[in-house]
């Protein structure tokens, strides 16, 4: 990270230079410590140049020209949500930076940190890459500037984009470059995407650059199609071939018509059409499964923006690779004792997996890191445990994580590797769980008792967030983990109580709640326990009416929970739910002129009515949930009765509360300590 760290291991020069918008952490939860480790494992020289100050170029010079190119992110989070709430104020913390600092990065940090590599050093080969360029990476809607974007690639003026998790491309681009090959020519690589000016010609193209022209006449092929069900349901080679054939048609095409590229709707398009903006959406999710993805391809005024199907998953050696280079798990030594938040969180914390086929519509996982889990091996997990209890001095005993995206999917997957590479439904668990998807989730018995079994380790909790859904299908593991690992609170994600917003989300219905806790419960009581499970709710999500915020604060009512902090839905890049947000149509479903339109909340007054019907128990909110109620018809649920909602007048003396922030928190009103402050938040993806 510095000259003289240059001087002390011997290097004159750098081979590659990393720009990041977070201080730098040698923690494999941070991405560019897997980006630098694992170039080092490759033999090559990297430098870090962490949150650099963007207003000059003179930064971005402090290491000298790397020999083989400059790559470019943003950190781990998109620097617009980084540093703006839902109502897009700014924030004036930023917990990937030390003493928990906001504003040491700018607005899309990206592009103006490639705008100034490229004042440093305008010959270098710029690559791009980090969550804010993989859910930029085509033309996307941005919700803080209210209009539909260009690619970044063309922004960042960048030579390649990675996107997802691309440990296998970064290797294969620096060994090409270094092997004097130029970055203009790599142009084959999975999980990557370009700018060109004319395309490849033994591709056939897929024209889907209008709503309702799937696919050329000729060769009715669908991209919209997902697997039948008759033959999903089945896991004989009889029916794994018959979703192979019904899915993968194209493929089956005369070899000399080449392979195919999808056509998507120009950038001009669907800037100024949302319908074709939705319909360009659902084609983009349509191809997410690296074993049946196409390229697809998108016109920007006289070039194009070419991206290659998506990388296939680690094997679960490569994963262990990754996880057990030698990370020091430790913030960079310049930075003193300063706190950096984010790592305070994760310091003992273990990633098990990768991946997440839950499809959420809200959440950015399956566009990043995909749908397939992929898998560290037992062994590896615990080869990390044993690392933190030896080497971390702030080490007392607990781990605070075994999870990832998911908490409970490690080891999950499709029966059959057939079906799997022929599948392109979005979910494995919506509308209901697939016949095909190994639920057993017994393995994961099985690491949680070897890993609090480890000399030394005296508790081993699970903080990601749970799919409860795929948690009762094995009630051995719903027992083990109440019984055994939850600190008194576990956090779950229902988002909603009503069949609207939930069925544009993706998400169960409450029944899978109930059962969940049931369960909870019982194992508590046996355990001789007193815990609480904590429900995540959504305010504002496309597809809500004002009725349905109104029926889930009955609900919380009902329950006696109190949400002290709510989540308004946040449109981040390239979501499916935020193609709902800005066009009104459903992309779960063929777009057309005449297809659904769904209620989208979009005025401020109206989110912070859905916010206010959250936090239905705070004083401040009663004046406008009043006048709400009264407009719906409702003024029967103002009254100070049980079955009421709200009151009918303010309260007399004004009782402090706890201001609402972008996480929820959820605490039942039943004798339960309310002090969310005491508990650590957690960024939610």
């Amino acid at each position: 990270m510095s000259r003289a760290e240059m001087d002390a291991l011997g290097w004159d020069s750098c081979d590659i230079i990393i720009v990041t918008g977070d201080a730098y952490v040698d923690h494999p939860s941070f991405g560019m410590a897997v980006v630098g480790r694992t170039l080092e494992a490759q033999g090559f020289r990297v430098g870090i140049i962490a949150q650099p100050d963007w207003t000059s170029a003179d930064a971005f010079k402090a290491l000298g020209k790397p020999n083989l190119f400059f790559g470019v992110a943003a950190g781990n989070m998109d620097s617009m949500i980084n540093r703006y709430t839902a109502d897009k104020k700014r924030r004036n913390d930023d917990a990937y930076t030390p003493g928990n600092v906001g504003g040491k990065r700018p607005d899309r940090a990206v592009i103006v940190y490639s705008q100034r590599v490229r004042e440093a050093y305008k010959d270098v080969p710029l690559i791009i890459g980090s969550i804010e360029a993989s859910l930029r990476r085509i033309a996307h809607y941005d919700y803080w500037s209210d209009k539909v974007r260009r690619s970044i690639l063309l922004d960042a003026r960048a030579d390649l984009l990675l996107y997802g998790n691309a440990e296998r491309a970064l290797v294969d681009v620096a060994h090409r470059l270094a092997a004097g090959e130029p970055v203009q020519q790599i142009r084959n690589l999975r999980g990557t995407a370009y700018v060109c000016k004319r395309l490849p010609e033994h591709y056939r193209i897929i024209d889907s650059s209008h709503l309702d022209v799937i696919g050329p006449v000729e060769a009715p092929v669908n991209p919209y199609v997902d697997t039948r069900t008759e033959a999903c349901a089945s896991t004989s080679e009889e029916g794994a071939a018959e979703v192979e054939v019904a899915t993968v048609r194209l493929l089956d095409r005369p070899a000399e018509d080449g392979p195919a590229v999808i056509r998507l709707p120009a950038y001009e398009q669907v800037r100024d059409d949302p319908a074709l903006y939705a319909h360009a959406s659902r084609i983009l999710h349509k191809e997410t499964n690296p074993h049946n993805a196409r390229p697809l391809v998108q016109a920007h005024g006289d070039r194009d923006v070419w991206l290659n199907p998506p990388p296939i998953p680690l094997e679960t050696d490569e994963l262990d690779f990754v996880f057990e280079l030698p990370y020091t798990r430790l913030p960079h030594s310049s930075y003193g004792d300063g706190r950096i938040p984010a790592y305070e969180m994760i310091r003992h914390s273990v990633n098990i997996m990768r991946g997440c086929f839950g499809g959420c519509t809200f959440c950015s996982i399956t566009e990043h890191e995909g749908r397939i889990i992929q898998n560290r091996s037992e062994d590896s997990i615990i080869r990390e445990v044993e690392r933190i209890r030896d080497t971390s001095p702030a080490f007392t005993g607990v781990i605070s994580d075994l999870g990832g995206p998911t908490a409970n999917m490690w080891r999950v997957a499709c029966k059959s590797k057939t079906i799997e590479a022929a599948c392109r439904k979005l979910s494995c668990v919506y509308p209901g769980i697939c016949k095909n998807l190994n639920t057993d989730q017994t393995p994961l018995i099985g690491l949680y008792r070897r890993a609090r079994a480890v000399s030394g380790v005296k508790k081993v909790l699970i903080a990601s967030g749970l799919r409860y859904d795929l948690a009762v299908e094995t009630p051995e593991y719903v027992e083990e983990l109440v019984k055994h690992h939850v600190g008194g609170y576990l956090k779950i994600a229902p988002e909603h109580t009503e069949d609207g917003p939930l069925s544009k989300m993706m998400k169960p219905g409450m029944g899978s709640y109930d059962r969940f806790k049931a369960m909870f419960e019982k194992y508590s009581r046996e355990a001789g326990k007193q815990q609480y499970l904590i429900p995540y709710f959504i305010a504002a999500h496309p597809g809500t009416r004002d009725e349905d915020m109104m029926n889930l604060a009955l609900w919380l009512k009902r329950n006696k929970f109190r949400a002290d902090q709510v989540q308004t839905f946040y449109p981040s890049p390239m979501a499916t739910a935020t193609a709902m947000y800005h066009s009104g149509k459903n992309p779960l479903k063929r777009v057309t002129r005449d297809s659904e339109t769904m209620p989208t909340v979009h005025k401020l007054s109206q989110r912070r009515l859905h916010k206010a019907f959250l936090r239905y128990h705070d004083p401040d909110n009663w004046p406008e949930l009043r006048t709400a109620l009264k407009k719906m018809g409702r003024a029967d649920l103002i009254g100070n009765g049980k079955m009421h909602l709200i009151p009918p007048r303010q309260p007399a003396k004004r009782h402090a509360t706890v201001p609402a922030g972008t996480g929820t928190f959820a605490t039942q009103h039943n004798g339960l300590p309310r002090n969310p402050a005491k508990r650590k938040s957690r960024v939610r993806r």
